[in-house]
């Protein structure tokens, strides 16, 4: 029996056969997490991009707050404009 043909041997090859396979996947993903760490940037942008969303989480405050009232006050108008078309419904109806 030659060393090819023995099992010992041949399971050594097919663990370093997965080894290599997984050496190629690991230097893959690595280079995947490099990748993303430069898209990130420095901690300084990250800490800019925290300062953003929090000044346009306070515009949004800000202009949802806005919005409320300016929905308020056109419910005032359309309450104005519904009593004076009634009262021309009434100047219209008497004689």
């Amino acid at each position: 029996m030659s060393n090819d043909e023995k099992p010992e041997f041949q399971a050594l090859a097919e663990l370093e056969d997965v080894l290599n396979r997984l050496t190629g996947e690991l230097a893959g993903w690595r280079r995947r997490a490099q990748r993303a760490e430069a898209a990130l940037g420095t901690g300084k942008d990250v800490v800019g991009a925290r300062e953003r969303l929090t000044s346009l989480e306070a515009e949004n405050l800000a202009l949802t707050e806005r919005l409320a009232a300016a929905r308020e006050r056109l419910s005032e108008l359309v309450k104005r404009l519904q009593f004076l078309e009634e009262q021309v419904a009434v100047e219209d109806s008497s004689p």
